[in-house]
C-alpha cells in the first residue's frame, strides 16, 4: 500500500488545479461546498472579520476573551506564519483552540480533494472548504472567520447569516486586485455585510467610512461605529472603552502599540454585541479584562527575548518583529518605536523584507529621523516575487534613510551589533513571510511555504 500524502504534499497539488493564487470568486467554492454537502451551513455562530490593518489582532483578542469566558472557539485566519496548520484552529477539549492536527488536516484535504477532482478552483478555495468541513464535524459555540483577501468575492463570504461582522481599519494594500482608492477598497471590504446583522466599524478615514455607510444602508445592515457608538482611549496605563450605555475600565492590552488601544476597543465592542446577542457565551466584563491581558497574536510586535537570534546581540538589546506590511502600517510601528525610544532610548534599527507589490515607499517614510540605520534582508517562503534586498535598501535611501543589504537575518543581526557598541533595538519588519522565517529560525524549524 502506498504512503499516505503529507498534508505539504496535498496542498502542493492543490495549488496545481488553477492558474492563479488569488482569483476572486465564489463561484468556484460555491461548486464545491455543494458537492461537500454545504458543511458552511452547519457551523456555529460565526463572526466574519474584514479589514486592512488589525483584523488578526481583534480576531485574538476576541478569541482570548471568549476562552476567558469558557466558549469553545474555533478560528480562521491567514496567511500562516510557520506551519500551514495556524491556518485552522479548532476549539479544544481544554477549552483553548489548537492549530489542526497532521491527521486530521489530511484527512479534510483528502476528502475535499476526491470531492473536487481535477476542477478549476485556487488552493485557499479548496483549503477554505476543507476548513468548512473540519469545523462542521468539531462541536464549537463561535467561529471566528477572518477573511482572505477584500471581502465581496473572498472565499469565506459564502457564509450566509453571521452572528456579527467586524470591519478593522481600512488603508491602501492589494490595490492591484481591490482598486486603489480607499473607497473602492473599502467597497469590496463591505461584502460581507448582511440584512440586520450588526457590524461593527473600527476607526477609518473618511473616505472609507462614508463608503461603509452607504452599504450599510443599502443592504440593512445595522452600524456600530467607532466615534459614535463606542470608543477607546488610554488613561491613566488603562484600557477605557465608552460605549453608548457603560464605561468599561480595562486594563492595557498585552500587544504592544498604540494601535492596539484601537484594536482592541473594537474587540471589546464587538464583545459587547456578542454579549447581547448571545447571552450563554458569558462574556462578562472579567472575561474581556482577562482576555486583553492573555492575548498571544505572532509577530504583532512580539518581543524575541531568547532563542538564538536574540543571542547574536549584545547583552541589553531588543529584538522585535512585526509583520506588518502597508504604509499605515509603517506609520503604526514608527509610532510604537517613538514611544518605546521616550520611555527607555536606545539605538533603533530596521530589518526589512517585503513583497515586490508592496508600497515599499510609503512604508518606510515614517521611520525618518526615528532609526539609525535599514538592514534590507531577502524573503524566503513568499507567494510571490519580493523586493530585491538592493532595491529595497535603494527604496529606503531615496525616503531619507540609511540602508544597506544584507544576505540573511543573521548576517544583519551581526551587521547591526557591529554597526556601533551596546544595547539596541531591533525591529524586524516588512511581510508576514518574513516574520514566519524569523520564527521558524528561533524554533529550529522549516516554514512552509504560503
Amino acid at each position: 500500500m502506498a504512503d499516505m500524502p503529507t498534508s505539504a504534499q496535498l496542498l502542493a497539488e492543490m495549488k496545481l488545479l488553477h492558474p492563479l493564487l488569488i482569483d476572486l470568486s465564489l463561484g468556484r467554492i460555491e461548486r464545491l461546498l455543494a458537492k461537500l454537502g454545504n458543511p458552511h451551513r452547519s457551523l456555529p455562530p460565526c463572526v466574519h472579520v474584514a479589514g486592512t490593518n488589525g483584523k488578526g489582532s481583534v480576531t485574538a483578542f476576541l478569541k482570548s476573551m471568549l476562552e476567558e469566558a469558557g466558549a469553545r472557539v474555533h478560528v480562521y485566519t491567514s496567511p500562516h506564519l510557520v506551519r500551514f496548520h495556524e491556518r485552522i484552529e479548532l476549539a479544544g477539549r481544554n477549552g483553548k483552540a489548537a492549530p489542526i492536527g497532521e491527521d486530521s488536516l489530511i484527512d479534510v484535504l483528502t476528502r475535499t480533494q476526491a470531492v473536487n477532482g481535477n476542477d478549476d478552483i485556487t488552493q485557499f478555495e479548496i483549503t477554505t472548504a476543507a476548513a468548512f468541513l473540519a469545523f462542521s464535524e468539531r462541536p464549537a459555540d463561535v467561529l471566528l472567520l477572518e477573511v482572505g483577501l477584500g471581502g465581496r468575492l473572498d472565499a469565506t463570504n459564502v457564509i450566509a447569516n453571521p452572528a456579527l461582522c467586524i470591519i478593522t481599519s481600512i488603508s491602501l494594500d492589494h490595490s492591484d486586485k481591490l482598486g486603489g482608492s480607499l473607497g473602492e477598497i473599502a467597497y469590496e471590504k463591505s461584502g460581507i455585510l448582511r440584512r440586520d446583522v450588526p457590524v461593527v466599524v473600527s476607526q477609518q478615514e473618511p473616505e472609507a467610512e462614508e463608503v461603509i455607510r452607504v452599504e450599510v444602508n443599502r443592504v440593512g445592515a445595522r452600524m456600530v461605529a467607532w466615534g459614535e457608538h463606542f470608543d477607546a482611549y488610554e488613561q491613566r496605563g488603562r484600557l477605557v472603552v465608552q460605549a453608548q450605555d457603560e464605561l468599561l475600565d480595562l486594563p492595557l492590552p498585552a500587544l504592544t502599540g498604540r494601535h492596539q488601544i484601537i484594536n482592541a476597543g473594537t474587540a471589546v465592542a464587538a464583545a459587547l454585541e456578542l454579549r447581547a446577542s448571545h447571552p450563554a457565551l458569558g462574556l462578562d466584563e472579567w472575561a474581556m479584562e482577562q482576555g486583553l491581558v492573555q492575548v498571544r497574536w505572532p509577530a504583532r510586535m512580539q518581543r524575541l527575548d531568547r532563542g538564538p537570534l536574540p543571542s547574536l546581540l549584545n547583552p541589553g538589546s531588543e529584538l522585535w518583529l512585526d509583520g506588518g506590511h502597508n504604509p499605515a502600517a509603517g506609520s503604526a510601528l514608527a509610532q510604537t518605536l517613538a514611544d518605546l525610544e521616550e520611555r527607555a532610548p536606545k539605538p533603533v534599527y530596521l530589518m526589512v523584507g517585503m513583497m515586490g507589490l508592496k508600497d515599499s515607499d510609503g512604508f518606510l517614510s515614517p521611520f525618518r529621523g526615528l532609526v539609525r540605520s535599514v538592514l534590507t534582508v531577502p524573503t524566503p517562503g513568499a507567494h510571490e516575487t519580493p523586493h530585491a534586498p538592493e532595491a529595497l535598501a535603494e527604496t529606503a535611501r531615496s525616503v531619507g534613510l540609511e540602508a544597506e543589504c544584507s544576505s540573511d537575518i543573521e548576517s544583519a543581526l551581526k551587521r547591526i551589533d557591529h554597526l556601533e557598541p551596546g544595547a539596541k533595538r531591533i525591529l524586524i519588519c516588512g511581510s508576514l513571510y518574513l516574520a514566519g522565517h524569523v520564527l521558524a529560525l528561533q524554533d529550529g524549524v522549516e516554514s512552509q511555504a504560503n
